[in-house]
């Protein structure tokens, strides 16, 4: 063999070992940006189920905030209807009370215009003085009652909500 064949041998078995370097290097090099490539897809569907979770879990807590409100705009317009419907009846019982003694006081004054005496005069309006004064005391103690027992009812609806509002969050803690 001479030597230009075995220059052109060892030539060809030099190109061969290349060729199969670099067929080698090319499928490492394919393999790992396959991997690499399934690496990033799996790592974008991790973040992107997160970012799901995370987006239903604000929604969620967004339809609870949302619905809470709207429990509290309910009790307190519960607390004003009834605030609103207690005063008028308080008014009521005060409007009837005061016509009632004012009715007395005209009967009273009536009466003393036709006394035969400046006692019997005195006697019906120190009778009249007493009177007012004990339907005084017995009108402001049942008023007082009333309007207490109205403020307790009032305050029912928002005292229930408070209820509620630390049941919910005494959950979220």
């Amino acid at each position: 063999m001479t030597s230009k064949a075995k220059i052109t041998e060892a030539a060809t078995a030099i190109n061969e070992a290349a060729a199969q370097a670099a067929s080698k290097g090319l499928e490492h090099t394919m393999a790992s940006l396959k991997d690499g490539m399934a690496q990033a897809s799996a790592g974008f569907e991790t973040a992107h189920a997160k970012v799901k979770e995370g987006v239903e879990k604000s929604m969620k807590t967004t339809e609870d905030l949302v619905a809470f409100g709207q429990g509290n705009i309910d009790a307190l317009m519960k607390s004003s209807q009834i605030w609103v419907a207690g005063m008028q009846d308080l008014s009521k019982q005060v409007a009837a009370a005061a016509q009632a003694n004012f009715d007395e006081t005209v009967s009273v004054f009536k009466a003393i215009g036709g006394v035969k005496s400046p006692k019997e005069a005195l006697e019906l309006q120190a009778d009249l003085g007493r009177k007012s004064l004990e339907k005084m005391v017995a009108e402001t103690g049942r008023l007082t009652d009333a309007s207490l027992k109205l403020a307790e009812q009032a305050m029912a609806p928002i005292a229930a909500r408070v209820s509620v509002a630390s049941e919910k969050f005494a959950k979220a803690v």
